[in-house]
Formats: structure tokens, C-alpha cells, sequence
């Protein structure tokens, strides 16, 4: 009698692999004939090339050929752009090399293809390239000023696009400004999201082999089959003779959700060369070229009434896109537009995005997407709001929230929440955090006049996620649809194969997927195995990121498995000789209703595998697929709450305490969800206290290096206090939710709250991230 596998914390069937050192990185790849690509990349951050002279790099041990831009400017065409917020949008042409100007430090200028991945690097120092300098774009504020100077001339400004929802016009909400004009209190607000770096733990690398019928490429990316149309779009390649294959993927946090500009590289010198070809980027290469995340200036206004209600909000935001636009870079802050709300009623909301070009490296999406930046404002509002009024933070946040038994509920964005309890998710937070206790605490050090200070932050947050809905999307002019695919193939021996087009990079999909395979056709766990990532096995699918996986690649193989069973059925009935409708199916066995009389799936397979006796026009066939496009996004939700201790003296900021309740539906594996919450708390936390990508003067990075960028070790984060409340999504038949980056977009503001909490006392109404010693330290000064 099998059980039920939803619902158990089953270890990962992946990481026997991974932790013995049997994994399939595409760093790892050996073909016969197997040459290496180095790339020169430009020390500038804007210049004109006047010239290249690789001659010299030619005559080098072990060099196949040095390509430059000038080389390929006739058939690299452009990366693409998916997302055109605005029928206006300027899109400047994003080469994979550079042909006659850079426009940020590290964009490629020259290629070397070697027998071995030393002599290509050598071979770098060989080329000689002249540098025109031209005036370098760095401050978003500057960029659009009057006669500012332009990272490309050819667009006639630095501005990519003005997005704005007005939930006036939008027929949603209110006038924001009559809200604010008639409001009793506003608070109006500065903040700055920093520029993040991805920072997964593989560096990126691609492989391509142009020799056989078909040019296959392995590349440790997020979107095998976005790519391989991508590389098709963008070469003039037929798409049918390419087949992109992703192995394992060592983490990629949005940070491998691109066509980049070495994928292109590789194929085009793969292609010149005749022979299989491997580039693995260096950490600082990764670190400088690959896109970075957030970059934002935030302007927020506030309304609300004496007793804290809130009455409007109104949000003017500049984003930097960096020198191109990469995927869906300009659609990222568009993301963020419909959840400044987060869990409130807010009955008039404006949000104007203002997108802008400067000399730096691409932005695109970073965990979380949008998300982050949006609950980070509206958080951190809601502080100010209670700082203003003299209320408990808690309080006004629940005068304000949207009550369990209003779902679903339509925000003033036009979304419909379809179910949520942030009051059930706050009292057990609170619960376990001691809320009461430790607000005694901070009283009684205040009074003391201690030089450690106590403070407490707050984060009740949602997130819009499983990003999909294909009208949706279309409605705001993205370049595709967010629907998923998935097959389930029934082996004579009845095992199963599941061939998912959702394609995993640590999320844990052959578990997951494997344990909903057994409760569906009641099969063991263990005879399920799970496809993935290679566009010729897995010929359908719209990859993975936006915490989709789950919520729609789980559902599409929810709905093959219905279909495999419907097959069955029908043969199952005739093997028992009675109708259809009078079989029961339960833990993968057909039962004759009333009576003992039945089979198993698996049994039912093999008769269809013999074939000797099936109903007539029934083929022999169990194999089942189905394409999944939900109707709306999912919205988990939860409360974070955290203490941090702040030493006045010298800023050094301490988190004591740190509880999460997190509501994500219908869990299929805790382990796996509590993976999830660990790092995305850990990156949550790493924005508020830690990282931040710099620049000088010159637009050249200056933290390219772990030893500048800091990322938290285990030792710079506390023990997480999680747990969880259940409040199924009424919108797909599982109940579940997404939980990818539900810690990331939830910690950040709990820290920088609990930071501010601490000290605001002496002052200090802000800190910009990362909240360092010697900030902390400056603003109580």
C-alpha cells in the first residue's frame, strides 16, 4: 500500500550526485577535438576602438584564430531584448563583441581560440587595442539632466523608457494626488536599492559542437529552450538544427536567465573553427560581466489619516539598465509596479518608472525581480507611517491589511489575491519571536541609556509569482508566453519517466516532481525518474525563474498524469469487462466498485505494450503530455520579524534573533522549502548588511573580487527560526504556491527596520544599504 509522498521531507534524489562529485557541469565537458575561447575585454568603461592589431596573438603557441568585432559584425546580429514596456522604448544594438566603441569596462573587444585554455589566455596579452576615450555615464540622475553626455548617441538621449500605472485612469483605485493632498499625515521618502551581483556558486560556461548534424550546445543557463530560439532569432540558424542542452547548474538566482553575450561567442567560433569549443568565465569576469541586479532610486509619498489608515501612495522611480538592454531588462522594476501595494488596502496608487541608460554592465532580473524593491519601500513606509503617529509598527500594518475573510480580494493594482491569513502568519510569528518581550527589552535599554541598542524590524509581505499567465504577460507587451509543458511517458515495466520543461538549477525538480508522479498514478517514488534540460529530449518548456517551477511545470505534469490515467482507464475497463465509469482509482490500482476485481497501472501498461488485446481504435499508448497556463499568479505571503542589536559607539550591527512564518500553500517537500527560505533569507539579509557592487570614477568596477564583494559566510548569519502557515492557492488543483525568493524579497526590509528601530531614538530615520558599520556609525553621528 503505497503513501502519501506529498507532504514528506524526502532528501533530494540530485544531491547523491552532486555531494560525491559525480556532477555534470558544463565545465566538465570533454569532446574530442575540444578547443578553448578567451576573451580580451576593454579596461574602459566608454571609448571609441580606433583600432585592433592581433597579429601578434595569431603567431602564439597553440592559437587556432583571434576574432574581433569587425570580424563578426555581419553575423553576431544583435542579443536580444524580450520585453518592450512601451511602444516608444529606445533599444540600442546589443553586439556579443564589441565592433567600433565599448560602453561598459569588460564588454568583449577580441576572442582567442586555443588548443588549451592556457595558451588562450596567454594569447590575450598579445593583442594591442587603441582606446578613444569618451565621456563616461555612471548616476542616474545626472544621465537625465539637460545636456547630459549619452552612452549612445545614436538614441539621442539617456532615458530607455517611462512605464506609468495610475490607478485612476486604470479604473482601480483613486486620484494619488488628491489622496495625498487631503492626507492628515505623508511621509515622503528617499531610497536607494544598490547594484547586487548574482554571485552563483558555477561560473558560467558553454561548450558548443558544431560537428554533427545539428550545432548542440551545453551552457549552464536557466532557459535551454529560451536560448535555443534565442540563438536561432538572433543567427539566422534554423532553430531545428540547434539543440541546447543544460546540465547541471551550479545556482543562478535570475543571474543565468539570459542569452549572453559568450553563448553567442562560442557558437560563432565554434563555427569558424570547425571544432568543439569551451569557455569557462574567471570569478572576476563573472563578478564584472555577467548582469547585475536592483540599482534603483526610489521617491515614495505616503498618505494616510490620523488613525493610520492609509489613503494613497505614489511612487516615482529611476532604474538603471546599464549600457543594454538584456532579456527582460527593462521589464524588471515594470515587475515590482504591482506589489508597492503588498498586503494593504490602498485605495489610490501611482507608480512611474523612469528606465535609464549609463557605462555599466546590464541589470536584468536578480532573485526576486521587482518584488524586493517594491515590499523594501512599502515596509519601510509603514515604519516611518507608525514612527509619525506614535503607533506599534504591527498595529499599523494590521489596521491596514487586507483580513482573511476578504480573499480573494482585488488590489488596486487590479490583481485578485485569491487566498492568504497574514493574520494567522503574524500572531504565530510573534509568537515564537517573543514580540512582547523584546519590545520590553528595547524600553528598558533605552531608558538605561545602553550603549547596545535593541531594535526591532518588521516585514509582512506578498509576492506575485509563478510568472505566467500568458494574457497577462501579452498585456504588458512581453516578448512570450508564460506557460509550461511536461510529458509522462509509461514503460512497460511500469516505471515512469517525467520530461519536464521546467529546467532546475538547485530547486530540486527530480524530487519534487517525483514524489507528485507517485501520489498521482500511485507508483513508487523510486520509479520515477525525471527529464530535464536538453531541448532535444525536453522539446517544450519556458525554463525557470519567477518561482514558476511549482506552480506551472508541477501543474502541467499534474495534468499529463491525468491524462495517462483516462488512457488507462479505458483499457483498464476493457481488461475487467465493465464500463468505465464504474472503476475506482486509488494508489495506482483500478478497482471494479463493489467488488475486489482490479489491476494495477503497471499491469496496464504492459497490456499496452503487448498490445495482443485493446479496444478497438485505442492505440497502444499510455504516454501523455500536457501544457499548463494558470489563469493567475500565486501570492505567498508571511511575516518576518527580526531583532538586531546596534552598537552606537561603532555601528557594528548584530542580529540576534530572526523568525520567518511563511504561507507558500500546499508544501510537496519541506526540506526542499526550508532550502529555499534559508537562501533566500541569507540573500535578503546579505542586501540590508553586506553587498553592494561599486564603481569609480571611471566606471570600473571595484569590487570584482570576493575579497570587495562581500557575501555572508554561515558565520555572519544567525540560526533562522522558521515555520510555516497553510493557506492553499484556490487557483491550481495542488494548492501550492512559490517560495523561490520569498526570504529574499522578505528579509531585507526586517533588517534595515530593525536597524533604524534601533537608533531612531537618536535620530536616524534611514540608512542606505548595505546598512555597514561606518553607515550605521554616520547616520547616528
Amino acid at each position: 500500500m503505497t503513501t502519501a509522498e506529498i507532504g514528506k521531507p524526502r532528501r533530494r534524489k540530485e544531491d547523491a550526485r552532486l555531494i560525491t562529485g559525480r556532477t555534470r557541469w558544463t565545465d566538465n565537458i570533454a569532446l574530442p577535438g575540444l578547443v578553448h575561447m578567451a576573451i580580451l575585454r576593454s579596461p574602459v568603461a566608454h571609448a571609441r576602438i580606433t583600432s585592433i592589431d592581433t597579429e601578434a596573438a595569431k603567431a602564439r603557441s597553440g592559437v587556432l584564430a583571434v576574432l574581433t568585432g569587425a570580424d563578426l559584425a555581419e553575423e553576431q546580429g544583435s542579443l536580444p531584448c524580450a520585453w518592450a514596456i512601451t511602444p516608444d522604448m529606445k533599444t540600442p544594438a546589443h553586439p556579443s563583441i564589441a565592433v567600433d566603441t565599448v560602453n561598459y569596462a569588460g564588454e568583449a573587444v577580441a576572442v582567442v581560440v586555443a588548443r588549451t585554455a592556457a595558451e588562450a589566455h596567454d594569447a590575450l596579452e598579445a593583442i594591442d587595442v587603441d582606446y578613444d576615450d569618451l565621456p563616461v555615464v555612471l548616476d542616474m540622475e545626472a544621465a537625465i539632466a539637460d545636456g547630459a553626455p549619452l552612452v549612445h548617441d545614436s538614441l539621442g538621449t539617456n532615458k530607455n523608457a517611462l512605464w506609468v500605472f495610475d490607478s485612476a485612469e486604470a479604473g482601480t483605485g483613486g486620484s494619488v494626488d488628491e489622496a495625498i493632498a487631503a492626507g492628515e499625515v505623508v511621509i515622503e521618502r528617499k531610497y536607494r536599492q544598490q547594484r547586487l551581483i548574482p554571485a552563483f556558486m558555477e561560473p558560467r560556461s558553454v561548450v558548443c559542437d558544431p560537428t554533427g548534424e545539428q550545432l548542440t550546445l551545453w551552457s549552464a543557463t536557466q532557459v535551454p529552450h529560451i536560448l535555443r530560439l534565442m540563438l536561432a532569432l538572433t543567427l539566422g540558424v534554423p532553430e531545428h538544427k540547434i539543440r541546447v542542452i543544460a546540465p547541471d547548474v551550479g545556482g543562478g538566482f535570475g543571474g543565468k536567465l539570459q542569452v549572453t553575450p559568450e553563448e553567442l561567442l562560442v557558437f560563432l567560433a565554434a563555427r569558424r573553427v570547425g571544432k568543439p569549443v569551451k569557455h569557462t568565465e574567471t570569478r572576476s569576469e563573472s563578478l564584472a560581466t555577467g548582469h547585475h541586479g536592483r540599482d534603483q532610486i526610489q521617491r515614495v509619498t505616503l498618505s494616510a489619516t490620523r488613525d493610520g489608515t492609509i489613503t494613497g501612495l505614489k511612487v516615482d522611480l529611476l532604474a538603471d539598465m546599464g549600457a543594454y538592454l538584456s532579456l527582460v531588462t527593462p521589464g524588471i522594476p515594470i515587475l515590482g509596479a504591482f506589489m508597492y501595494n503588498a498586503i494593504y488596502k490602498i485605495p489610490a496608487y501611482r507608480f512611474s518608472c523612469t528606465n535609464v541608460f549609463t557605462n555599466k554592465v546590464m541589470t536584468d532580473a536578480y532573485r526576486g525581480a521587482g518584488r524586493p524593491e517594491a515590499t523594501f519601500a512599502i515596509e519601510r513606509l509603514m515604519d516611518e507611517l507608525a514612527a509619525e503617529l506614535g503607533m506599534d509598527p504591527l498595529a499599523v500594518r494590521e489596521k491596514n491589511w487586507i483580513r482573511h475573510e476578504e480573499f480573494p480580494y482585488t488590489t488596486v493594482c487590479g490583481l485578485t489575491y485569491d487566498s492568504g491569513n497574514y493574520e494567522a502568519a503574524t500572531d504565530r510569528a510573534k509568537q515564537l519571536f517573543d514580540y512582547d518581550g523584546l519590545r520590553r527589552e528595547q524600553r528598558e535599554r533605552r531608558e538605561r541609556g545602553d550603549v547596545v541598542q535593541l531594535g526591532i524590524g518588521i516585514s509582512t509581505f506578498t509576492e506575485m509569482c509563478g510568472l505566467a499567465p500568458s494574457r497577462v504577460l501579452g498585456s504588458l507587451s512581453y516578448g512570450a508566453g508564460g506557460w509550461e509543458h511536461a510529458a509522462i511517458r509509461m514503460l512497460p515495466s511500469g516505471k515512469v519517466e517525467v520530461v519536464t520543461g521546467s529546467s532546475p538549477h538547485g530547486q530540486g525538480h527530480e524530487t519534487a516532481w517525483s514524489q507528485i508522479v507517485a501520489d498521482q498514478l500511485g507508483v513508487p517514488f523510486e520509479d520515477v525518474e525525471v527529464l530535464h534540460g536538453d531541448t532535444q529530449s525536453s522539446h517544450k518548456g519556458m525554463d525557470t525563474y519567477g518561482s514558476r517551477s511549482l506552480t506551472v511545470g508541477a501543474i502541467a505534469v499534474v495534468k499529463a498524469a491525468d491524462k495517462v490515467i483516462a488512457k488507462a482507464r479505458t483499457i483498464a475497463a476493457h481488461m475487467l469487462e465493465c464500463g468505465e465509469d464504474d472503476l475506482d482509482f486509488t494508489e495506482g490500482r483500478f478497482t471494479v466498485r463493489g467488488t475486489d476485481r482490479g489491476t494495477g497501472i503497471g499491469d496496464v501498461a504492459l497490456a499496452v505494450f503487448a498490445a495482443h488485446d485493446l479496444p478497438d481504435g485505442v492505440e497502444p499508448s499510455l504516454d501523455s503530455e500536457a501544457t499548463f497556463d494558470p489563469e493567475n499568479f500565486s501570492f505567498p505571503h508571511g511575516t518576518h520579524l527580526c531583532a538586531a542589536e546596534v552598537d552606537t559607539e561603532t555601528g557594528r550591527v548584530a542580529i540576534r534573533s530572526y523568525v520567518c512564518v511563511d504561507d507558500v500553500g500546499t508544501v510537496v517537500n519541506p526540506l526542499i522549502v526550508e532550502g529555499q527560505v534559508h537562501g533566500g533569507l541569507a540573500q535578503g539579509i546579505a542586501q540590508a548588511l553586506f553587498e553592494e557592487a561599486v564603481h569609480d570614477e571611471n566606471g570600473t568596477l571595484t569590487t570584482g573580487t570576493f575579497a570587495d564583494y562581500l557575501l555572508p559566510s554561515a558565520a555572519d548569519l544567525p540560526s533562522f527560526t522558521t515555520d510555516r502557515t497553510e493557506t492553499p492557492s484556490t487557483t491550481n488543483p495542488l494548492g501550492v504556491k512559490g517560495v523561490g525568493e520569498a526570504g529574499t524579497i522578505a528579509s531585507t526590509p526586517a533588517v534595515v527596520n530593525a536597524i533604524v528601530d534601533a537608533v531612531r531614538h537618536l535620530g536616524v530615520n534611514d540608512i542606505e544599504m548595505p546598512c555597514t558599520p561606518f553607515r550605521v556609525w554616520s547616520a547616528i553621528q
